[in-house]
């Protein structure tokens, strides 16, 4: 079993078993117990944003959340440097054919900074809002930062408020083959009446790995969301991976999504009794002179309770500076889809874009 999720998951990552590998030290260690493939832990972390703000990125970050940085209980400490400090900048932005527009900056400053696992720091950001566009509007926020080991478990968070509430996230994972997540998500929905009227939502709810062989590995997510009012949606997600070519880091994946709302068309986000999506993706992963790039694409079929089946588009890139080899590191992504987010509708010819740019530094 071991062996098979080594396999699987250095596919992901764009190498192979025993390779020499462009990144940071021990990150595919002979006998590393290997979690939830990253760029399904990315494209869940990206719908669940999209279910709770709207389309805000993923309120865990790239850097924090993805598992390829994960190092292996036996070569952590060796692979960490000495605490440190940190600072950095991440940018946002994302609109779709409503109208919607969400911009966001934030400085981030660490206090101790030794690694993805093992950082203390506070976020000041501030939101800019479009909502179907009407003008725009702005919200400050701050969040405490934080990322530490227990045992065998990695635990992040990122707690903050806007001024009027508790937002932000916190995510609590094992490092066992069968990899299990809980996580909790809050933000506001950043519609003209979640705004107005300060609609929030609450999702939590739980994940799971289940790798089959060395060349097959499904997920699975459950969850629960409650927006501000009388609306409870209950989610359901899954993917299967299947490994194609090893030397290329090609993969075929399959992602199904369902959820049911219990009080449809409360307020002005997007909410219909239930939804529906299917979508065959394919990835590429590779590393170019240590250099993460990743490309994805998928075109499949969605519906909802108000309307007929319909095509479903999915494009995703981004990249990464290689990890540990400098005190600067800077990431990227660009995703582009058809599927509805909680601002947007249903309506033929949806489209929805977002691209984030992280900037940080190590003293």
């Amino acid at each position: 079993m071991m062996r098979n999720r080594i396999l699987v998951a250095s596919v992901l990552l764009g190498t192979l078993p025993g390779a020499a590998m462009p990144g940071p030290p021990a990150r595919l260690a002979p006998g590393a117990e290997l979690s939830l493939p990253y760029e399904l832990a990315l494209w869940d972390e990206l719908a669940l944003s999209e279910e709770v703000a709207g389309g805000a990125g993923p309120t865990i970050s790239v850097a924090s959340a993805s598992s390829a940085e994960r190092v292996p209980p036996a070569g952590r400490a060796a692979a960490e440097p000495n605490s440190s400090h940190a600072v950095g900048g991440e940018f946002f932005y994302s609109s779709d054919s409503d109208g919607t527009e969400v911009a966001r900056a934030g400085a981030d400053f660490d206090l101790r900074a030794v690694s993805a696992e093992h950082y203390l720091g506070v976020r000041v950001e501030r939101a800019w809002y479009n909502p179907g566009n009407r003008g725009w509007e702005t919200r400050d926020r701050i969040y405490l930062r934080a990322a530490e080991r227990l045992g065998n478990w990695q635990l992040r968070a990122r707690a903050g408020t806007d001024g009027d509430t508790v937002i932000g996230s916190i995510s609590l994972n094992d490092d066992v083959p069968i990899r299990k997540e809980f996580f909790v998500e809050r933000d506001i929905v950043e519609t003209p009446q979640g705004l107005d009227r300060g609609i929030y939502s609450t999702f939590a709810g739980a994940a799971v790995d289940l790798p089959v062989n060395d060349r097959n590995v499904f997920t699975a997510v459950a969850g629960v969301q409650a927006f501000t009012g009388d609306n409870v949606r209950l989610h359901l997600r899954g993917s299967y991976i299947h490994v194609l070519r090893p030397e290329w880091g090609l993969s075929a994946q399959l992602r199904g999504r369902y959820f049911h709302s219990s009080d449809p068309g409360e307020f002005d986000y997007y909410s219909p009794r239930w939804f529906a999506e299917v979508l065959p993706v394919l990835q590429m992963r590779r590393f170019l002179g240590g250099w993460e790039v990743v490309g994805a694409a998928g075109v499949g079929l969605q519906r909802d309770s108000g309307s007929d089946w319909r095509s479903s588009r999915y494009a995703h890139a981004r990249f990464r500076s290689p990890l540990g080899s400098s005190d600067w590191s800077v990431n990227g992504a660009f995703t582009c889809t058809n599927t509805p987010s909680v601002t947007g509708t249903a309506q033929s010819g949806y489209s929805y874009v977002q691209f984030n740019l992280g900037l940080s530094r190590r003293f």
